[in-house]
């Protein structure tokens, strides 16, 4: 008969040496001088050797537990099975298990990623997955995922308005089923069969500004009444067309003042590579003013209500809006698109162009090589562009003193 009870457990105390309390068919209570108490049970596979099984700590393990735990045992131990080794094998099937958990795989795959993205594209993948995906499926071991867990996902996020997101977190899945394949964890990828399933909205690509638009702006710029630094990052992002990005978390260290260039590291870039920007007269003579203002920091453009952090992403977007511009007309991004029509239309060579807009290049033989920087010509090019908008305020004013003479 069992002679163990919870109140005769619970009043154990502890002594010098380790003692037992049995309470038959094996199961006993050690109780250890530090005051744990763990339940074992002893069993024979052979009737010259013994063995002992861990079950557990009481109380985490309570005595009507032990007792079940015990029988599971007894039964192992009747079918030749040593339940200690049985228990170290379910433990490695547990953590087999959840090493090919969907997050486990996605884990690794982001871990991959980071080496090859810019830390902003690393984050944004990361928030979609834990926010949209791991909540859901997670846990799933892959190979149980199926196309249809990963629909509902999809589905929801559009009812949401965030189509173009989820059709993005459908490529990355399939990039992730697609590890899963090659480590042979995965048979195959269900996220590919939901290519189309949604569709994306429309997208409002960049506008250029014409030459009496960008007049326009250059008038309000002069006339905006917000911060300094903010006017000072609007004329940058029309001299310089760098992406709104790149500007926003720019710091003094990657200016060379005197040699008039400025170098933006590759984990920076889009295109993971360093990219030089050849600063016009114009653009040294704002960061001179610019410094005075920020030049005691890290950043060109600091938080000013996160000193450790930069410029918000939405401070340029929200400057235009006061100014006068409706919601959308203008964004940081069409500054680019507008270098990039009114250069190609003064006759500059698209190798300049499009080296000094950091874009990849869409042949991969010439881009293999075609390693030059073309910086004496962009050089030359960018102060061209720079004296082209510095002109511009005193073309309009002859074109309106044209138009209005009797």
């Amino acid at each position: 008969m069992p002679s163990l009870t919870d109140t005769k457990i619970r009043n154990a105390k502890p002594t010098d040496k380790p003692y037992s309390l049995q309470d038959g068919s094996g199961l006993f209570l050690q109780v250890r001088p530090s005051g744990a108490k763990f339940w074992r049970y002893r069993y024979w596979l052979t009737p010259d050797k013994d063995g002992l099984y861990t079950i557990g700590e009481y109380p985490a393990v309570s005595l009507s537990e032990a007792r079940r735990e015990r029988e599971r045992a007894r039964e192992l131990v009747k079918q030749g099975i040593n339940p200690t080794h049985e228990k170290n094998t379910e433990k490695l099937r547990q953590a087999v298990s959840r090493a090919n958990t969907f997050e486990a795989i996605t884990r690794e795959w982001l871990e991959i990623k980071a080496t090859k993205v810019v830390p902003y594209t690393l984050k944004q993948m990361t928030s979609a997955f834990e926010k949209n995906v791991f909540p859901k499926i997670g846990r799933l071991p892959i190979r149980n995922v199926t196309a249809a867990h990963l629909l509902d996902i999809l589905q929801t996020m559009e009812k949401r308005g965030a189509a173009s997101y989820a059709i993005q977190l459908r490529q990355w899945c399939s990039a992730v089923f697609r590890r899963a394949v090659v480590t042979l964890r995965a048979d195959g990828d269900p996220a590919a069969a939901l290519a189309g399933a949604l569709h994306r909205r429309k997208i409002n690509h960049s506008k250029p500004m014409s030459e009496d638009e960008i007049g326009d702006f250059l008038a309000r710029v002069r006339q905006y009444g917000g911060n300094r630094t903010t006017v000072l990052a609007l004329r940058l992002i029309l001299y310089t067309f760098v992406r709104t990005v790149e500007l926003r978390k720019a710091s003094w260290a990657e200016f060379d003042l005197v040699a008039a260039e400025w170098k933006i590291p590759a984990e920076r870039m889009k295109m993971r590579r360093v990219h030089s920007v050849p600063l016009p007269k114009q653009v040294v003579a704002i960061l001179e003013e610019l410094r005075k203002i920020t030049g005691a920091g890290n950043w060109l453009f600091p938080n000013f209500r996160r000193p450790d952090d930069v410029m918000s992403a939405t401070t340029i977007n929200r400057a235009l809006e006061n100014m006068g511009y409706s919601s959308g007309l203008w964004t940081g991004h069409d500054f680019r698109a507008t270098a990039s029509t009114q250069l190609y239309e003064m006759g500059y060579r698209t190798e300049w162009i499009e080296r000094q807009l950091a874009h990849a290049e869409d042949n991969r033989t010439k881009a293999a090589y075609n390693h030059a920087e073309y910086i004496a010509e962009r050089r030359q090019m960018m102060q061209a562009w720079a004296d082209w908008i510095d002109k511009i305020p005193e073309k309009i004013i002859k074109k309106l003193d044209t138009i209005n003479q009797p």
